[in-house]
């Protein structure tokens, strides 16, 4: 719902601080605390994203949603009722999804988010949201068709693993040519450090420019030791310095060509892989 841990633990805190505020009178008439909880926590989220765009102005360089490592992002559920408007989720949360999501209007992620992954129905989530249902509705059918087109994108596992190797391959021999024949000519590299470790505060656009900019970092030995890792985006890679993962990698493939290259290297949102 939020696109990092740290804000996802704060509405969860900030949730139970309002459940252990109620007297146990008004805890007793709760027929179902976990429906309570769970009506709250979303109240809460929409708070939070109605006020994200402000903080996301104030961001030091691109913000990028946190990596989720694969290990953590399995079992996902997804209970929509209806088969015909159950979006296709596997059973990750990628980077890429979480930044479809980023494109969408609060009430249209908190109204996606729980019908289609929680199957609360559209009556209780136009109590949340402060809609009609028939909005919330429209609201969640807006969104699944944000979800649906960013998936019909998408190549298969074993594509983007392809291209991604080729890419690696042609970093670790200094092949240039190679480098950019494997990435779109608009490709963009985004680093997301948030102002607290040194990373490029403007995103890197087009091929030569891209493959440049890498070549360049390898040549300084900044990012530490780079190793393959594989991510719920398909393979990506993760920089390790003294035992610690300082960042994170994740490509986007479209076409047979990476189409975006995604670093988070703010430490905030690294406590997953450390």
């Amino acid at each position: 719902m939020l696109g990092t841990m740290a804000e996802a633990e704060d509405a969860v805190q900030e949730t139970y601080v309002r459940w252990y505020r109620l007297s146990q009178e008004e805890r007793d008439v709760i027929e179902v605390p976990a429906a309570w909880l769970t009506r709250v926590a979303s109240r809460v989220c929409l708070n939070v994203l109605k006020s994200a765009r402000w903080r996301r102005e104030t961001y030091v360089g691109p913000w990028l949603p946190e990596p989720i490592p694969a290990h953590a992002a399995n079992g996902l559920p997804v209970a929509a009722t209806n088969p015909l408007e159950q979006v296709t989720l596997d059973d990750t949360v990628s980077t890429a999804l979480l930044l479809v999501l980023e494109s969408m209007t609060p009430a249209e992620r908190v109204s996606f988010v729980l019908h289609d992954i929680f199957a609360m129905p559209f009556n209780e989530i136009a109590d949340i949201v402060g809609r009609t249902p028939a909005a919330c509705r429209q609201l969640a059918t807006s969104a699944r068709r944000r979800v649906q087109n960013g998936r019909g994108r998408q190549v298969t596992r074993a594509e983007h693993d392809e291209v991604v190797t080729a890419f690696a391959a042609a970093v670790r021999s200094g092949d240039i040519a190679g480098l950019v024949a494997v990435l779109d000519p608009e490709v963009t590299w985004r680093s997301d450090g948030g102002g607290v470790v040194t990373a490029a505060r403007k995103p890197v656009i087009g091929a030569r420019q891209v493959a440049t900019f890498i070549m360049n970092v390898l040549a300084t030995n900044r990012y530490g030791t780079v190793q393959p890792q594989e991510t719920p985006d398909g393979l990506g890679f993760v920089m390790w310095d003294e035992g610690r993962v300082i960042g994170v990698v994740t490509l986007e493939v479209v076409d047979g060509l990476i189409s975006e290259i995604r670093t988070v290297m703010n430490p905030h949102k690294l406590t997953l892989w450390n």
